[in-house]
């Protein structure tokens, strides 16, 4: 029986990048370029470097974060990203760092993603009657800041369990997210489903250790005619009917 249900956030709960449409009504730059002008932007004010070797730099501290959230399963959190970033440049933090590293964290609190559609009304729904959590991975925005765009859209209220790969040391698919969820909520892993966009994270990642996987696309889909899924899900008011048939079945 499921007693558990757990969310991604990105492209789950809220929809990824959808701030970049704000940001582009309002002439600012996308999100990847305005973090590598101020990362460019506070060396420069220190030392003298060619702007574009300081901008491979942080390009290249960005492959080897991807390498550590693709293969290694972890995140580390951008204060790590961005340290790296000086060493490739033989740089120690500039006396701006601690303010470099609060704008990149802070980007999408200050411009919100907006919610999935249906998605409090399907919170609503389910809360009272399943233990909500949410186990995301933490790529720019750090698990401090994820809370906070939960509750600009006052989401943060459904929940009692929050894993963010920042904080866990660990990230989709790896089984401690899980792990830490089940211990959270005082359930087994076989009592947890996961509602989640991609199919290696969210579906592979919880059936591995024995939860279910629902593959959401109500946001974009990745995959769903080829999914493995449990249950594939276009719409999140939708969720309450596939949890009652799996208990009522």
């Amino acid at each position: 029986m499921i007693r558990a249900v757990t969310f991604d956030l990105w492209d789950t709960l809220v929809v990824d990048d959808s701030d970049e449409e704000v940001r582009a009504s309002l002439g600012r730059p996308s999100k990847p370029d305005e973090r590598r002008e101020v990362f460019v932007s506070e060396v420069l004010r220190h030392h003298d470097l060619p702007a574009q070797v300081v901008a491979d730099a942080l390009e290249a501290a960005n492959a080897t974060f991807r390498h550590q959230w693709k293969v290694e399963h972890r995140t580390p959190h951008i204060r790590e990203r961005l340290k790296d970033a000086y060493g490739r440049l033989s740089l120690a933090p500039t006396p701006g760092f601690d303010a470099l590293v609060e704008h990149f964290a802070s980007m999408e609190v200050l411009t919100p993603p907006r919610p999935t559609p249906g998605v409090v009304e399907a919170l609503e729904s389910l809360h009272g009657k399943f233990k909500l959590g949410i186990i995301s991975d933490a790529i720019v925005t750090p698990g401090t800041h994820l809370r906070r765009i939960l509750a600009h859209h006052n989401l943060q209220r459904f929940f009692s369990v929050f894993v963010f790969s920042d904080e866990a040391g660990a990230s989709k698919p790896s089984a401690r997210v899980f792990e830490l969820a089940a211990a959270g909520f005082g359930v087994q892993l076989e009592e947890i489903a996961h509602v989640g966009d991609r199919e290696s994270n969210d579906v592979a990642g919880p059936q591995a250790v024995g939860a279910k996987g629902i593959l959401y696309t109500g946001a974009v889909d990745r995959g769903a005619a080829e999914s493995k899924a449990d249950a594939v899900c276009d719409d999140l008011r939708a969720l309450p009917r596939i949890l009652a048939d799996w208990r009522n079945g």
